[in-house]
Parts: C-alpha cells; sequence; structure tokens
C-alpha cells in the first residue's frame, strides 16, 4: 500500500493495498476503496463511500459529501462508485437521503470532468461522460453510454435514456429518450444521435428503425399518444424501437418537446 506521509486516513478506513493514496488525501473511517485506484493528491473521500478497482481520482475532487437538500437530517445513506473511472480536477459527488434510494451509484468506465456535480441519489450507468462543469441534481438518472457536453444541466428526476447526447449549454427540464440529441434552454430534441450509436457498433437496420421511430414520434403534428400508439403498433418488434417507446410511457415528467423550426430531416446520413 502507497500513503503518502502527509495523507490523513482516519482509522476504520478500508484500503487495498494496491491502492495509491497521494500527498494531502483526506479519507474519512467508513471509506472503503478497491484494488489499483490512486488518488493523486488532495482529493477528500468521506461518510460512506465505496470507491471499487482502477479508478483514477484527481487533485481537489470531493466524493462523500452531505447532499445539498434542507431535508438531510444525516442518515445513513452513501455514494457507490464502480471500477475504472475517472474522475477530474474538483468534481463533487454527494451521498443519497432518505427521500430517494440511500444512495448515489456511479457505473463503470465513466468520465466525471472538471466541476462535475452529481447530487444526491443519482444514478449514472456504464460509460458515461459529464463534460466540464455538468450539473445534475437530485434523483437524476442517466443510461449507459449518455454523453453530456459542457455546463449541461439537469433538473432533478429527470432520466436520460442510453446512447443519448446532450449538447453543451442545453438546460434539460424533462426526459430525454434513448439515442436522442438535446439541445438549447430548455432542451429539445433535435435529432437521433446517429454519431455515437454507429460508434457503438449499431447495424444499419437498427439505426434506420430508430430514425424512423423518432420522426413518427416528434416529427409530425399528431398528438403524441397517437404517435406513440403507432409507432408500437408498426415497429415494436425492433427492440432498440420497443426500448424508447417504453422509456416515453414510463416518463413521469413528460420528455423534452422536439424542435418544431423546421421539420425533421435525413440531414444526419446514415451512411
Amino acid at each position: 500500500m502507497s500513503i503518502h506521509p502527509t495523507a490523513i486516513v482516519e482509522s476504520g478506513a478500508e484500503i487495498d493495498p494496491s491502492a495509491e493514496i497521494g500527498p494531502y488525501c483526506v479519507i474519512g473511517p467508513k471509506v472503503k476503496i478497491g484494488p489499483d485506484t490512486r488518488l493523486l493528491s488532495h482529493v477528500v473521500l468521506v461518510n460512506d463511500t465505496v470507491i471499487g478497482a482502477r479508478n483514477i481520482i484527481h487533485p481537489f475532487a470531493a466524493l462523500g459529501g452531505p447532499p445539498q437538500d434542507l431535508k438531510f437530517k444525516g442518515e445513513p445513506s452513501r455514494l457507490i462508485v464502480g471500477d475504472d473511472n475517472v474522475i477530474r480536477e474538483s468534481a463533487t459527488l454527494n451521498i443519497g437521503t432518505a427521500g430517494g434510494h440511500m444512495e448515489t451509484r456511479v457505473g463503470n468506465n465513466c468520465l466525471l470532468m472538471a466541476y462535475s456535480h452529481t447530487a444526491h441519489d443519482c444514478i449514472l450507468g456504464d460509460n458515461v461522460i459529464l463534460s466540464n462543469s455538468v450539473s445534475l441534481a437530485g434523483h437524476v438518472t442517466v443510461g449507459d453510454r449518455v454523453i453530456m457536453s459542457g455546463m449541461a444541466g439537469v433538473h432533478q428526476f429527470c432520466r436520460i435514456g442510453r446512447n443519448a447526447f446532450v449538447a453543451g449549454g442545453a438546460m434539460v427540464a424533462q426526459d430525454v429518450p434513448p439515442f436522442c440529441i438535446a439541445q438549447g434552454d430548455r432542451a429539445q430534441l433535435v435529432h437521433i444521435n446517429i454519431v455515437g450509436l454507429k460508434r457503438a457498433g449499431w447495424s444499419r437496420e437498427d439505426l434506420l428503425a430508430v430514425r424512423t421511430a423518432f420522426k413518427m414520434l416528434f416529427g409530425g403534428h399528431r398528438a403524441r399518444l397517437v404517435s406513440l400508439e403507432k409507432v408500437e403498433a408498426e415497429m415494436s418488434h425492433c427492440p432498440p424501437v420497443a426500448e424508447m417507446c417504453e422509456f416515453i410511457r414510463a416518463s413521469d415528467r413528460g420528455v423534452c418537446p422536439p424542435r418544431l423550426v423546421q421539420p425533421v430531416t435525413d440531414n444526419n446520413n446514415i451512411d
């Protein structure tokens, strides 16, 4: 175990022998740190915080701090961070609350860039990227392979579906369906995330199906429920389309509206 002499590690902390704790880090008594995880310097880990394997945490990141929630009364909630994540400078991640899951969770292979904030009771999937200064309010759920560009913000209780892309500076006040791009304040849907889906190895057939479903759901002037029922009736055999429809039906806050400045077109080429 490599612990710099200037680091403060309180009695009770569990640190794997292969972990590295750099200069001036502060580790609380309930913290658990997994194999080959590196805290570079000036990192603060407090409360019931569990860090998995092979994570790299950069200077001045603060993990496990109390929620910024006036209802929080010190309940024994926790923060769980998975494996192979990179958490950059001054990122903050808070523990959960009794009003949520009692737990904030980050999956595997995520990149949380400088000054990003993951509030209480958030759930992040795998391969998520939060760019610089992205701010997630409490109870936000972010699916696998979501990319959020710099300075975007998400309202509490919103969901971001997997493989979605949220543009820089977007203010997300409603759910973003999977596979979609959201832009603006307040965020609106502009197209499917063709570049991201190609990078994820999607087939041309699935890309075409999801693009067609997006047009049917958001590109016309029918009522949303009528469009949703039509897509379900005609395209539910395609698993990604069925997933998109299920996500929309499960929405409590409603989904972001489409941008209707011009009709949804084929300006994003599948090929």
